[in-house]
């Protein structure tokens, strides 16, 4: 019988891991198949055609095989890689960025869960990275990256009431996003919060998709972006769990050279 082919399958590779002394086991998140585990046999032999093209951050096209039905989790058999082109790899502070939103993809997206909307957003998230956009430009497309990827998976609560009691937001009180409270009233000189105004901005731009969340993101203004980015970091290293992002580590440890 003829084994069963994937083919031509829009992917970026998440990570690498190294398998016997010539192969590679590589998670990959997909278009179609969510996120998939791939065994690239002879891909670390200086010959091999696969080499030059796993790369992380970059567009690609892949053919396997499958080892099982789609949906089992199983390790299939990478059987061509072509890179799509488009940008090059980013650098600096874009490429650490990059590597943190493969490490969340990872964390928090189940095997061969497809979501392709993610795909397309994380796509368009790659193809700025690799534009060169740093510093202050990179800020509000992270935060918007981190509010969709929450909320496709589920783990984002409406931002137009308290969670708790499903009441209104005072356009002019602080509320707090908390892991195990949802948005709740904010403590007396609790700094992680923002005014009722500016969550029901961020959940009407929810409601009408990146763009409009990057640019309500970006109108917050510097301090309301650094109190979200707490906030958010703060409830995606919750349902991460134990240990710390390695990416956030890696951050922490050049942010204090």
């Amino acid at each position: 019988m003829a084994t069963r082919r994937i083919v031509d399958e829009p992917a970026y590779i998440l990570h690498a891991y190294d398998w016997s002394e010539s192969s590679l086991i590589l998670d990959v998140f997909t278009c179609h198949y969510g996120r998939v585990a791939l065994v690239a046999k002879g891909a670390k032999k200086p010959t091999s055609n696969f080499r030059p093209v796993l790369l992380p951050l970059q567009p690609l096209r892949l053919a396997w095989g499958l080892a099982g039905e789609v949906g089992q989790g199983e390790i299939h058999t990478l059987k061509a890689a072509e890179w799509v082109g488009g940008h090059v790899l980013p650098t600096g502070d874009a490429l650490l960025s990059g590597l943190y939103l493969n490490e969340l993809l990872l964390r928090l997206l189940a095997r061969e869960d497809t979501h392709a909307q993610l795909f397309d957003l994380y796509a368009g998230v790659v193809r700025v990275l690799g534009s060169g956009a740093h510093g202050e430009a990179l800020e509000p497309v992270l935060r918007a990256f981190e509010l969709l990827l929450l909320r496709e998976i589920g783990l984002l609560p409406a931002l137009d009431a308290e969670t708790a009691t499903l009441g209104a937001l005072a356009p002019q009180s602080r509320y707090a996003l908390v892991a195990e409270g949802g948005l709740r009233a904010a403590a007396h000189g609790e700094r992680a919060a923002l005014t009722g105004a500016q969550w029901l901005v961020l959940q009407r731009a929810l409601e009408q998709g990146y763009t409009a969340v990057l640019r309500a993101v970006a109108g917050a203004g510097a301090p309301a972006t650094g109190e979200l980015k707490a906030q958010l970091r703060a409830l995606l290293q919750y349902h991460c769990g134990s240990p710390l992002l390695r990416t956030r580590q890696l951050m922490m440890d050049l942010q204090s050279l």
